[in-house]
């Protein structure tokens, strides 16, 4: 759908963005040389989206770069990835999962996870594919005291340096090792049974060498608490960096052990006078569908083995990786060598709450089950954890559960070598780089799931479909401990992916003002591997009646993909204080391993993108501005339509390809009236909409033409704000400072009949300079306990939802209020 105020206020900031360079240039001589090289106020160094022998910073860049400092960081103290980057505009992120499996949707293009970003750890991927299906980068990295600083590629040429990204690059900076001994001790605490300590430590070693060592451990009980310790665990980093002869290597090694909670939809409700908040009997703020009942659960297999569902693991990620990096002159060559192995087993389990319903509907449509049990006259839902008792529903709802069990052993070695050079041709000069990129993983896939019955409430009771005689006696169930149907779902794959890739970059300093950058790659991958044949077996029982499981035939898959892309912009400094740039890129995302691993038979596309931008910079000591419009033109987005059905039946799901479009405008920056006073602002207004979605639907075994072209995509908001005013005081050792978020109206589904509502949410923060060495830190999340819906159920449907028109449905909202403090020792 077109918005024409989204599009009036485009218009008008593409001719006040016009316009910026001859404000900039009214009574301003062109600077000296001497000037031009000088830094402008708030500047920064940038080694994100770039190569090259020389430097540069981010006020002379010719693509939209967001940096976050550290103290920036420690004020918000975020507790995910996704948390982190709240304040990049152009990227809707959604971190109401937890401290893991965030969503990031970046400049409108329709991608889940960090299916179009990649995340990066000292310019080395994290994840050579940052979106494996169940296996999100986010998932194997943590936020703690030896990351630095963080800077955000927004588009432009991250997909020329970086693989799989060609909306972004997302770049975590270790912290430096001083030149004398000093270190960090961090302790916190939280009201929702959090207690967490960092730590830092880092000296030289002696003959050249510094060592670092750091990380974290923590334990919570989860904001939305299952009855049970939901996160638990920590990471170690070690690290070894040593100055050369013209150049340094560094030594790095992190081994991370850590549990955390997956938060799934919450039964919600939108009550007369037109509020949405959850359900009777469920709390909205920190409740969550996963409970003792359902935290440890034998479930029965095809094969007659027993598969231990425990979702006190929740999302357990055992890491081990190993990053080497050198930088080193070569007679006037510079090379940057980066080679990081990393082994990741991942076991990912959750209580996906699938589908809610009437339960005196699901008893009647249930009756045909009666014959089931001999002697009974109806049907009845009874508690499992209370034999004989009847379930006493407190809204007349009903869940149906899924118990997933995902496990991912990861085996991953990445490669990336730069040769830069820097020549001189008259006035002019080149600064040219040559990377070759090489990237090898295997990676296992097993799945097993069971659908439950389930009360609709917090830490949900499981439910037995029981028949009852006359007499209201049991006269048996139909389910098995609350178990409906077990082997739902059943996978068994294995997988192997390598990628070589290309890449040339050039930037050219035309004369003082001007720089015109360039870069080309061309990328290669191979995917190959099986997938073992499933059928469904009946072991006798209703609950065992559809068990998939595995038939012992492979399928197998091998396959090539490749493609060019490139990126071409220009930066034209006005002055020391200002700047323009533009830039266009053709970028692509190559299909991969989670195209074939659980699909051998797939037909996957290369997915290819136009990526246009056109920005404006200014940085004084009282403002930093950068307002930045942008164009995304995504063709080949791959959709899959699956709702779900409790009779393990499900809907013939609709498949195909689309394109997108969207037109935006992202502003960033800080005002400082005074060293008292500062304001933190970024806004982003787009117009973001589906092209060419349509497809042939099924209705009564008819078939129903559907066009959703011209619809708004997802989950995508129009409108998105963010503004941090912060106050000093005491000479600076008081900083108090509020965070206000907005996110406008979106959608469920491509059809646009599911609306998520726009929210606003305030964070509160604190920082007390004790002593020159002790700092205390207070932190409240989601002030206002808002219930602001960040996703509906995928699991009704993403291109029509089955939840169109219902009062009460599955959805996601924000996570309630926390109050948590730390106490920060620096020596």
């Amino acid at each position: 759908m077109n918005s024409p105020i989204i599009r009036h206020a485009v218009r008008a900031a593409m001719l006040a963005l016009a316009s910026a360079p001859l404000l900039a240039q009214e009574n301003v001589q062109p600077p000296p040389a001497t000037e031009q090289a000088a830094d402008a106020p708030h500047d920064v160094v940038i080694v994100t989206g770039r190569a090259g022998a020389g430097t540069r910073t981010k006020s002379k860049a010719s693509y939209s770069i967001t940096t976050i400092d550290e103290d920036a960081l420690r004020m918000q103290a975020p507790t995910s990835v996704t948390e982190a980057l709240k304040s990049v505009p152009g990227f809707w992120v959604e971190a109401s999962g937890g401290e893991a499996s965030g969503n990031i949707r970046a400049r409108g293009i329709p991608v889940d996870g960090f299916g179009s970003v990649t995340l990066l750890e000292d310019g080395i991927p994290v994840q050579h594919d940052p979106s494996l299906g169940y296996l999100n980068a986010d998932q194997a990295f943590r936020l703690d005291e030896t990351i630095e600083r963080i800077e955000v590629v927004r588009g432009g040429p991250s997909s020329v340096f970086y693989t799989n990204a060609p909306a972004g690059a997302i770049n975590f900076r270790t912290r430096e090792i001083g030149d004398t001994a000093s270190g960090i001790v961090k302790v916190g605490a939280g009201n929702f049974g959090m207690r967490r300590v960092d730590f830092w430590a880092g000296a030289p070693l002696g003959n050249g060498w510094k060592g670092g060592i750091g990380g974290f451990y923590r334990i919570d009980d989860g904001i939305r608490s299952p009855g049970y310790r939901a996160n638990d665990g920590g990471q170690v980093r070690v690290r070894l960096t040593r100055m050369l002869d013209g150049g340094r290597i560094a030594l790095d090694f992190k081994h991370l052990d850590d549990k955390v909670a997956l938060f799934l939809g919450i039964p919600m409700r939108t009550y007369p006078d037109g509020d949405i908040a959850a359900i009777p009997g469920f709390d909205g703020n920190r409740g969550t569908v996963a409970g003792p009942q359902t935290r440890v659960v034998d479930m029965r297999m095809g094969n007659g083995a027993t598969y231990r569902f425990d979702n006190g693991e929740g999302t357990h990620v055992k890491r081990k990786q190993f990053t080497v990096a050198l930088d080193k002159e070569l007679g006037g060559w510079k090379l940057a060598e980066s080679l990081r192995h990393s082994s990741t087993d991942t076991q990912r389990n959750g209580v996906f709450p699938n589908q809610l319903l009437s339960s005196e509907a699901f008893l009647r449509q249930s009756q045909g089950l009666l014959a089931r049990v001999p002697g009974a006259t109806r049907l009845a839902l009874r508690r499992v954890d209370a034999p004989g008792t009847d379930y006493a529903d407190p809204n007349g709802l009903l869940l149906v559960g899924g118990l997933r069990g995902v496990t991912m052993p990861l085996e991953e070695t990445v490669n990336d070598l730069r040769l830069s050079r820097k020549f001189a041709t008259g006035t002019q000069t080149h600064d040219v780089t040559l990377g070759y990129y090489f990237a090898r993983f295997t990676q296992g896939f097993d799945r097993y799931s069971s659908t439950v019955l389930l009360g609709a409430q917090s830490q949900a009771p499981l439910l037995d479909l029981a028949g009852l005689d006359a007499a209201g006696r049991a006269a048996g169930t139909i389910t098995e401990r609350g178990i409906y149907n077990y082997g739902y779902e059943w996978e068994h794959a294995r997988g192997k992916s390598r990628t070589h890739a290309l890449y040339l970059s050039d930037e050219w300093q035309v004369d003082e003002r001007l720089r015109i950058d360039g870069g080309v790659r061309w990328e290669k991958v191979n995917t190959r591997g099986w997938t073992e044949r499933g059928a469904n077996v009946d072991l006798g029982t209703f609950a065992t009646s559809k068990i998939r499981t595995g038939t012992g035939v492979l399928d197998y898959y091998d396959n090539d993909f490749d493609k060019v892309g490139w990126t071409l912009g220009a930066n034209w400094q006005l002055a020391r204080t200002s700047g323009v740039f533009g830039r266009w890129t053709k970028a692509f995302r190559l299909p991969n391993l989670s195209s074939y691993i659980t699909s051998p038979a797939a037909v996957p596309v290369i997915q290819t993108m136009d990526l246009g931008e056109l920005g404006y910079k200014y940085s004084s000591a009282m403002l930093e501005l950068y307002p930045t419009l942008f164009y995304s033109k995504y063709d080949n987005v791959a959709y899959t339509n699956n709702v779900f059905s409790i009779d393990n039946a499900t809907s013939r799901p609709q498949t195909g390809y689309a394109s997108s479009r969207t037109f935006g405008l992202e502003l960033e920056g800080r005002l400082f009236p005074s060293s008292l006073v500062d304001l933190g602002f970024n806004l982003t207004l787009q117009d973001p909409e589906y092209r060419d979605l349509r497809y042939t639907d099924r209705v009564n075994n008819l078939p129903v033409p559907r066009d959703y072209s011209g619809n708004a995509l997802i989950r995508v908001p129009k409108v998105s704000a963010r503004l941090v005013p912060g106050v000093n005081l005491l000479g600076d050792k008081l900083r108090l400072q509020l965070a206000y978020e907005y996110q406008g109206k979106r959608y469920v589904d491509s059809a646009n009949t599911v609306v998520l509502p726009k929210y606003h949410v305030l964070n509160f923060s604190a920082r007390w300079q004790a002593t020159p060495a002790v700092e205390a830190f207070l932190y409240v999340d989601n002030v206002d306990n808002s219930q602001g819906l960040t996703e509906g159920n995928p699991r009704a449907g993403e291109l029509a939802s089955a939840d169109a028109g219902a009062n009460s449905f599955i959805a996601r909202p924000l996570l309630g209020r926390t109050v948590r403090a730390a106490l920060k020792y620096a020596f």
